[in-house]
């Protein structure tokens, strides 16, 4: 039974809150394509973090990292300037040297009539782990992997 005080769970899904500025969009005020990859990352960067695993520590802990070797988009509606999003990530799959996560871009509820969040963006991005020095694929070190997959 979980408490108030437990760590999240790696399958939960992570929100992360995100206002759309100037920087964000093109010339229309509406959210480049790209840009959903870069929230995706930062997304998923802060779910670690919540994990207790941020990315420099365990890189200097371990010797390794964990890099993007596929992603999936599919864009449903555009985001605009000024909009408030959730985006979120959550761990659809793990393996012994990569992790497959699920991931949102939500428009708040409060923005719309609708009283559920609106979702604009879906993905699934596959993170695999290498050794830092030499880039090569190596397997997640076990108690890493432990505590993703709890």
């Amino acid at each position: 039974m979980a408490t108030e005080n437990a760590p999240p769970r790696a399958s939960t899904p992570f929100e992360w809150p995100l206002r759309i500025y100037w920087e964000d969009t093109d010339a229309g005020g509406i959210v480049f394509y790209a840009n959903y990859l870069k929230f995706f990352e930062r997304a998923r960067t802060e779910w670690l973090r919540s994990l207790g695993l941020g990315q420099q520590n365990l890189r200097e802990l371990t010797g390794g990292m964990f890099v993007v070797t596929d992603a999936r988009l599919r864009y449903l509606r555009p985001a605009r300037l000024d909009d408030e999003l959730i985006v979120t990530a959550s761990l659809q799959e793990g393996g012994s040297a990569s992790l497959t996560i699920r991931q949102q871009a939500l428009l708040k509820p409060e923005q719309m009539i609708e009283s559920q969040p609106v979702l604009l963006c879906e993905g699934t991005i596959r993170i695999g782990w290498v050794d830092a020095a030499t880039l090569r694929p190596a397997r997640i070190p076990g108690p890493l992997l432990e505590q993703l997959s709890s």
